[in-house]
């Protein structure tokens, strides 16, 4: 058995599916003022990519379904939902609607304690944008 002291880093993170990858990390950078940590262009000009939001981090893909990775617009719908807590979740939410995302619901008190909205991004992703209140 490991002691806190010794026991392995561990980091967990999402990867993205998505169509048009470039045209992705072009959305995430002026939606979401994401930062490209790294970036791989492959010569058929699909792309991955390591991008960071503030303190957290993501991987974004272009689909490949030889290795079983969809998009949300190939699936018709998408299996997660990426939660972005920001202290102005309205500025967070006017910004990626300005830069071509789509109002799910827009920011408001929820009951249980949170100011929260969603948009979809022109790539099928569901964003939550919030904080808790």
């Amino acid at each position: 058995m490991t002691s806190p002291e010794t026991s392995p880093s561990t980091t967990l993170t999402t990867l993205i599916n998505v169509r048009r990858g470039a045209e992705a990390i072009d959305f995430y950078t002026r939606a979401f003022g994401a930062a490209i940590l790294s970036r791989m262009d492959a010569p058929d000009g699909s792309v991955v990519a390591h991008l960071s939001i503030g303190n957290g981090s993501f991987w974004l893909a272009d689909e490949s379904a030889p290795h079983q990775n969809f998009s949300p617009e190939t699936l018709g719908g998408s299996t997660t939902r990426m939660v972005m807590i920001t202290d102005d979740p309205h500025a967070a939410f006017d910004r990626a609607i300005a830069a071509g995302a789509s109002s799910i619901c827009p920011i408001r008190d929820e009951e249980y304690g949170w100011r929260i909205g969603r948009v979809v991004d022109p790539f099928g992703h569901h964003w939550e944008i919030g904080k808790p209140l």
